[in-house]
């Protein structure tokens, strides 16, 4: 088996780099070789991957090489890619992303699509259209997708982990987005009183996996992100269940709750909803792949 390149050779051109790293890759098991190997030396080398072909005569440094073959490893180790590049893209933003939150996947652009569809596309200049609350913020890729899409509302996001809160705020000063969004620390609804209904739109994609299917997850996912934000509890519908029955005095009347969900959940979720006793209306909305992942909640 090939081993990584050493620091003493200098004869590595960018091109035979690749070429090295996508069949390293191949033979460690690793989802999309090619893709991994150009992103990890375009962010070692501060290049886009086009780039990379436009260069791809050029040879490393040995320092280039010595890095190279530590972010190889790290790779090698099931890190995923975006926490060793430190960012993700998601709705075409770039969002920062690191072990404190989870990353942005593209079945969640489902649930800002609904959303949006929900909200209307008020112009900037009129009044306030109404007042959005993002539970479990993460990274705030959801409600930054949202609040870039719908400056016209205000937009409040929450997260129980502080250091998810500074990256979410991180990446609303990324965006000039700082104004827009208040983060506020805590556990799903309990930083706010249910005496009044404030919200006209509720949006979280909580922790949905049951308990016992962690250790089957992708190494990836099981050994990196954080399990508060993967575990679901016993049937993965702990916190599905806690924003429902918690939601509705918070929702103005015509309100909707937005929630993704397991692809495999519906008609537990479905069950959940109609026990719950405050909902008549609600539908679901598949993902890109076909799944049902995003229940919409009508408080009529």
């Amino acid at each position: 088996m090939q081993t990584p390149p050493s620091p003493r050779d200098t004869e590595w051109t960018i091109l035979n780099l690749l070429k090295w790293a996508t069949g390293y890759f191949t033979s460690h098991g690793i989802d999309s070789p090619r893709a991994t190997a150009e992103i990890l030396l375009a962010f070692l080398l501060k290049l886009k991957r086009i780039d990379l072909y436009l260069r791809f005569d050029q040879p490393l440094q040995k320092n280039e090489l010595a890095e190279f073959k530590f972010l190889i490893k790290r790779r090698v180790n099931r890190e995923p890619v975006a926490y060793i590049t430190g960012k993700k893209e998601f709705w075409s933003l770039e969002f920062e992303v690191n072990p404190y939150v989870l990353i942005p996947r593209p079945d969640t652009e489902t649930l800002v699509e609904t959303a949006l569809n929900c909200l209307l596309p008020a112009d900037i200049s009129s009044d306030p259209a109404g007042l959005i609350l993002e539970l479990g913020t993460g990274s705030g890729a959801i409600v930054l997708a949202l609040a870039s899409e719908r400056p016209a509302y205000r937009f409040i996001a929450t997260d129980v982990s502080l250091k998810a809160l500074d990256t979410a705020r991180a990446n609303a000063g990324r965006h000039h987005l700082e104004s827009a969004v208040q983060f506020v620390a805590g556990n799903w609804l309990d930083p706010f009183s249910p005496e009044k209904p404030v919200f006209d739109m509720i949006v979280s994609n909580p922790p949905y996996i049951p308990s016992g299917n962690i250790p089957d997850l992708q190494p990836e996912v099981n050994r990196f992100e954080p399990l508060l934000a993967l575990d679901g509890r016993s049937d993965g519908l702990g916190a599905i269940r806690n924003i429902l029955f918690s939601a509705h005095p918070l929702l103005k009347l015509q309100g909707v709750l937005l929630l993704e969900m397991g692809f495999d959940q519906k008609s537990a979720v479905a069950d959940l909803i109609q026990n719950c006793g405050h909902y008549p209306r609600f539908h679901f909305h598949k993902d890109y792949a076909g799944h049902d992942r995003v229940v919409v909640v009508h408080k009529t």
